[in-house]
């Protein structure tokens, strides 16, 4: 892949995006474009820009975007219009982020005549598989570059020298041995992996939760929500109608007050491994179960039509949640 000119990076600010935005400079020495999207993970994007413009990466090759109301209205809200889970239990948080990621690469890669995309997911786990059939998918003849496939930094040791030596600013959690978990955060779950949680035996620390109280420490007195639906989704909250992000902000609040969508998991990856995760959902599963609700009053009619019909502005249904 030595004929490639110019490289569309998922970046993220972070140490390894960072590391691999010089790694592609060095080892490519092609035009790198970054892409940061903020997906609702709760942290300042802005920084992105500032750490690649420190690295060269021209201000017109700096994309980051808010695609928030994108994200869920067009992935998050028709997945639980199927009510998609997996093995049982799984919202499919992080899985539903990566299409439209891999979406806004390809796009990227067009307007600015990019012949390649990379990304920062690992050789061991599914996100490579996200990314890459999903930009596969829209754009056939695009070439991908997976560092963590190439790459000799293999270990800590040399991921952190790599950086120190091109000047990549670390802060005081990697210096330290980093964060207990290794966490992916949008609009619809914070995921937790690694470190403590790989013994199957260590049971999740209170203080690992970001979004949830514990059922312990939930309200004693239930609160009653209701819940319009349009054509199989979510349009108002309590009588007021809101924006598909602004709803979901609603829902995780709500659910996370009552301790609402923590799930503790061991699961099967497509590349054969199994890997334990830990998951806050909480507007996610209150989604889940108020779609079920409404599926289960309605009808088998009302859900092909909502499901297959964009036109049926007129079948409306309420909800009423018990959180």
């Amino acid at each position: 892949m030595s004929d490639i000119k110019k490289v569309v990076l998922a970046y993220s600010g972070g140490l390894d995006t960072s590391v691999i935005l010089k790694w592609l400079q060095d080892n490519y020495s092609c035009e790198v474009v970054t892409f940061t999207a903020d997906l609702g993970q709760g942290e300042e994007l802005e920084p992105a820009r500032a750490k690649a413009l420190k690295f060269g990466i021209k201000p017109e090759n700096i994309f980051i975007e808010d695609v928030r109301e994108e994200f869920v209205r067009d992935f998050v809200m028709p997945m639980f219009r199927a009510n998609t889970v997996y093995e049982g239990e799984y919202l499919l948080g992080t899985s539903i982020a990566r299409p439209l990621i891999a979406k806004r690469l390809i796009e990227i890669a067009r307007k600015t005549g990019a012949d390649a995309i990379s990304h920062g997911a690992t050789g061991k786990g599914n996100d490579q598989v996200r990314f890459e059939l999903g930009a596969y998918a829209l754009m056939p003849e695009v070439k991908i570059i997976a560092p963590w496939r190439e790459w000799d930094l293999l270990s800590r040791e040399r991921l952190m020298k790599y950086a120190e030596d091109a000047g990549i600013e670390i802060d005081m959690k990697h210096k330290n041995g980093g964060a207990p978990y290794s966490m992916d955060a949008n609009l619809l779950h914070i995921s937790f992996e690694g470190r403590h949680l790989e013994n199957p035996q260590a049971e999740a620390e209170e203080s690992m939760w970001r979004w949830t109280v514990s059922p312990e420490a939930a309200p004693d007195a239930a609160e009653y929500v209701d819940l319009e639906f349009e054509r199989g989704d979510i349009v108002a909250i309590n009588g007021k109608r809101v924006s598909p992000a602004a709803m979901l902000t609603e829902l995780n609040r709500l659910g996370g007050k009552h301790g609402i969508g923590r799930l503790d998991l061991v699961e099967n990856r497509y590349v054969g491994m199994k890997s334990r995760g830990c998951y806050e959902t909480p507007g996610g599963a209150i989604m889940l179960r108020a779609h079920r609700a409404i599926e289960s009053r309605c009808g088998w009619l009302y859900q092909a039509q909502c499901l297959a019909d964009a036109d049926c502005r007129a079948r409306t249904a309420k909800t009423q949640i018990i959180v």
